[in-house]
């Protein structure tokens, strides 16, 4: 079976999405796995197209030998513009090889001549707040989700919350849908409990993270507590977000250390040393840290929102995130 994944998102920091399509590529292409499915062998392609990030020397870049490669210098906005809305060109153009599927690790289609189409949708946040996504996905993703997702072949979800959302949302039947959670990372628990340790939150900085809200509960345990363990947040802090300069103020200067983008070592090692990672999301299609955390066995204090709970289970703390 001939499966070209669209890699994109892993070309550059490799966040939850970008994450998820490189361990997807990976695991496909793992000899053996298709003889446990009872499948014929997959022929994994991975695509690029990118006009300065090149698939070869992406750091991300560690696939299999028999994963297939293509890398387009095209520019990502001038291809998704053609794709999105033209639905040109069809992969096949771009690739001179044909497929039996080609998955799109977002929600909008990929155009094919035909291949079945499959697409990942990790949630529908962008419908609710448009305002805090890029000016591509403000142009495309709001206009064309639902007419996408009813074109699609089959239509993949990183939890059950997410598989009701695009139910009901976009009025997809749920024999169209499957559920496919997010798998633990191949980390050993850690050795030792850390003391002090820090406090941990990880992920993209948008507003849908509730960083502002971590931030208040932070300065009230701080003040109550001034023994209180360090704040560390991993993940992009944009120069024009609304904790940027918060962050260098009283009482977090010096408290509170924001450590940007950094590589799946370098976290592991932040996770080891955490005493609690926090997740206050308004809202998730899954939430991979949370899962991240208890894989090493750190405890998670998590919101009550979204897929939150659904990974989380009983293994951790859930509370309000509007209240700090």
């Amino acid at each position: 079976m001939r499966v070209l994944i669209d890699y994109r998102p892993a070309l550059r920091d490799r966040t939850g999405v970008g994450e998820f399509v490189h361990n997807l590529v990976t695991e496909l292409a793992t000899p053996g796995l298709n003889s446990d499915l009872g499948q014929e062998p997959f022929e994994i392609t991975a695509f690029s197209a990118s006009w300065k990030d090149r698939l070869a020397t992406a750091p991300s870049l560690r696939l299999p030998p028999s994963v297939r490669t293509v890398d387009c210098r095209i520019p990502v906005t001038l291809l998704n513009l053609a794709w999105h809305r033209a639905k040109w060109p069809p992969v096949e153009t771009l690739t001179g090889n044909t497929y039996d599927v080609v998955h799109s690790p977002h929600p909008l289609l990929l155009p094919t001549r035909s291949a079945a189409q499959v697409i990942t949708i990790h949630d529908l946040d962008f419908l609710d707040h448009e305002s805090h996504t890029t000016k591509e996905i403000q142009r495309d993703y709001s206009a064309l989700v639902k007419h996408h997702a009813q074109q699609a072949d089959h239509i993949v979800v990183p939890s059950r919350y997410t598989a009701d959302e695009v139910e009901r949302r976009l009025g997809i039947p749920a024999n169209a849908i499957s559920l496919c959670w997010n798998g633990a990372p191949n980390w050993s628990p850690r050795d030792h409990i850390p003391h002090p340790g820090h406090l941990l939150f990880v992920g993209t900085m948008a507003p849908r993270k509730n960083v502002n809200g971590l931030l208040d509960a932070y300065k009230q345990l701080v003040t109550e507590q001034p023994d209180s363990p360090d704040l560390v947040l991993v993940g992009t802090n944009p120069p024009n977000s609304p904790w940027h300069d918060r962050v260098i103020q009283p009482p977090f200067a010096g408290r509170v250390r924001c450590t940007g983008y950094i590589d799946r070592q370098i976290l592991r090692r932040l996770y080891a040393d955490a005493r609690v990672l926090v997740a206050p999301s308004f809202d998730e299609g899954f939430g991979l840290p949370v899962l991240e955390a208890m894989t090493i066995g750190v405890p998670v204090v998590a919101s009550n929102r979204g897929a939150l709970p659904e990974v989380l289970g009983d293994a951790g703390l859930l509370v309000d995130p509007t209240d700090s």
